[in-house]
């Protein structure tokens, strides 16, 4: 059972200015060629959690989706974080998962924040996504996915549960706390990488990028400061965890209609 190296990126975002953003993460992800497995990004991380889709919204061929390509191959490491794309005439809030060798998987935002009127602008994904991934099953969501626990139920059986987002400090406490209840009901390594600073709506995010371990504790947080991290996630220590404490056979069936 091989660990994985995560690699979390708590940074400030340039409010709607992809080019500028793309710029200062190419000097955070440079020292990481060979360092890592898997580099973690905020939610939006080009643009912020912007509204303003028809001016920022790229395709799936376009340059933020090229610079992670680019970058994924230079550092020999997965990439994660989302962007606004725009297909067949709709807004996405998508989470790109860029491998190494330049393919690509993705998850659509399900669960859009109706206190900014995402809902108005954007449209829902109806897939969970589990990523296979040097040996790990990884569920991938984004932010305020995180309120909604029947969604990240892990029926799937995966390994790692990661939440991008855009985060307010307002509601730091329940970003921490829920982080923890996820990583406790699901057994599961449950990281949250969130960003700093304030955006263009005036709005300050207190960061608190986080990894809890599959029994709830905190192993590793972030406050207010821009920083890259790298943490190493024990799968056997997990397994053995869940052998010997198997809650999750016990959970009740449903569907998601």
């Amino acid at each position: 059972m091989k660990n994985l190296r995560a690699t979390l990126v708590q940074t400030s975002l340039i409010w709607e200015n992809p080019a500028a953003n793309r710029a200062q993460l190419d000097q955070k992800l440079a020292p990481l060629k060979g360092q890592t497995d898997l580099v973690i990004l905020p939610e939006m991380f080009t643009t912020g959690f912007s509204m303003n889709a028809p001016q920022l919204a790229e395709k799936m061929d376009g340059e933020s989706i090229h610079w992670m390509r680019q970058k994924a191959n230079k550092i020999s490491a997965a990439i994660c974080g989302s962007l606004i794309i725009q297909e067949d005439g709709k807004y996405y809030n998508r989470l790109i998962w860029m491998n190494p060798d330049g393919t690509i998987q993705y998850y659509d935002k399900r669960h859009l924040f109706t206190l900014a009127g995402e809902d108005k602008v954007y449209t829902a994904g109806k897939n969970k996504l589990i990523i296979d991934y040097k040996g790990w099953k990884i569920c991938p969501l984004v932010c305020y996915d995180l309120r909604f626990p029947v969604w990240s139920r892990n029926v799937e059986h995966y390994d790692l549960l990661i939440y991008i987002a855009n985060f307010p400090k307002k509601r730091s406490y329940a970003w921490k706390s829920l982080l923890i209840a996820r990583a406790i009901e699901n057994q599961v390594y449950t990281v949250g990488v969130n960003c700093v600073g304030k955006d263009g709506n005036d709005i300050p995010y207190s960061g608190d990028s986080s990894l809890v371990d599959y029994v709830g504790k905190m192993r590793f947080q972030l406050s207010e400061e821009e920083g890259v991290f790298t943490l190493e996630l024990n799968k056997k220590e997990q397994t053995l965890f869940r052998e010997r404490f198997n809650f999750l056979a016990d959970q009740d069936d449903f569907q998601i209609i």
